[in-house]
């Protein structure tokens, strides 16, 4: 269903799916936004969360829109809205360590800071409600890598076991920050110059490792598919997300093109063939898919099932994985 804000033009139509669906991740930003507000007296939390979720409502009004083709300058928009923000005024003004660390040290301090908020907010509850959005819609580091020459290689995925290095990763940091805690007697403080630099430059080598993989493996989301230690905790919470792709049997007519373009090399086609929502834990919601083939053919809605298997287009081979 369409409401035509002006007539014929592609650039005035405003789906009512959208604008609900809009809302709705909207008003998740604006209720949390405000019960932390009212419990802890701090206006830092309410501007916080009201700027992410308007951020995040921009771009995706923005997207809305937009014709298909100038679609993904809507989650580039929210991109840039979000991840600047949160390096700069929430990171570098605040000498906050908005790494994995820093939440693991901000943690085990018992320390109430921003990183905490957000970590817990966009990788812990967040997949829940609207699955692995932040990866597409708000990730600062997804926001350098998406204007690199390579949004997907056309040969598929790495075999499997290139995919555990996300955990290797997240294993190392974890072990890492015990070391530091119980070895040496670390303790993180709230803004100093040590967490400014610990942002700084484990922001430098993410950045570095995922430009050079993406050249080398011709491939944009290499690092996440392979090396972000996040991704470690949002597959696991996003199987149970209210808010997956669908594809509607009778308007698909299995072209392939939405396979083509998907960032993460998901085979959406066997999803819908199975009855099925887009279950892979892989899916970073970018929306590419939907912006081929048949209109209305794929969308995102909200609904309850469990992510089982990964379905995804390997080099070595279609691989499904539980």
């Amino acid at each position: 269903m369409e409401i035509t804000l002006k007539n014929k033009s592609p650039y005035k139509k405003f789906r009512l799916s959208a604008l609900k669906t809009l809302l709705i991740i909207m008003g998740i930003f604006w209720l949390v936004a405000i019960v932390l507000w009212q419990a802890t007296g701090a206006n830092l939390y309410l501007f916080n969360f009201l700027y992410i979720g308007t951020s995040l409502g921009t771009g995706l009004a923005t997207y809305s829109l937009l014709p298909k083709s100038k679609k993904h300058r809507g989650r580039k928009l929210s991109q840039l809205l979000i991840g600047i923000y949160m390096l700069s005024l929430l990171g570098l003004l605040s000498r906050q360590n908005m790494q994995i660390e820093g939440f693991s040290f901000y943690l085990l301090t018992g320390f109430f800071a921003g990183a905490v908020i957000h970590y817990l907010v966009a990788k812990v509850a967040g997949p829940r409600v609207f699955n692995r959005m932040w990866c597409s819609w708000a990730c600062w580091t997804a926001m350098v890598l998406d204007y690199l020459p390579f949004p997907r290689n056309k040969s598929g995925r790495l075999p499997t076991r290139w995919g555990n290095l996300r955990y290797i990763h997240f294993a190392l940091s974890l072990g890492l920050i015990l070391v530091l805690w119980f070895a040496f007697g670390y303790r993180v403080r709230s803004t100093s110059m040590t967490e400014l630099h610990w942002l700084v430059g484990g922001n430098a080598l993410y950045y570095s490792i995922a430009i050079i993989l993406a050249f080398r493996l011709k491939d944009n989301r290499a690092f996440c598919k392979y090396i972000c230690p996040i991704t470690a905790i949002l597959k696991v919470i996003s199987r149970f997300s209210l808010y997956k792709m669908a594809g509607d049997a009778e308007k698909y007519n299995d072209c392939g093109a939405c396979e083509k373009t998907c960032p993460m090399d998901i085979r959406i086609t066997d999803y819908i063939k199975n009855g099925q929502r887009v279950l892979s834990t892989e899916c970073s919601l970018s929306y590419s898919c939907e912006n081929v083939g048949l209109p209305k053919a794929l969308k995102a809605n909200w609904g309850f099932d469990c992510g089982t298997k990964e379905l995804l287009n390997m080099r070595n081979g279609p691989v499904d994985k539980s």
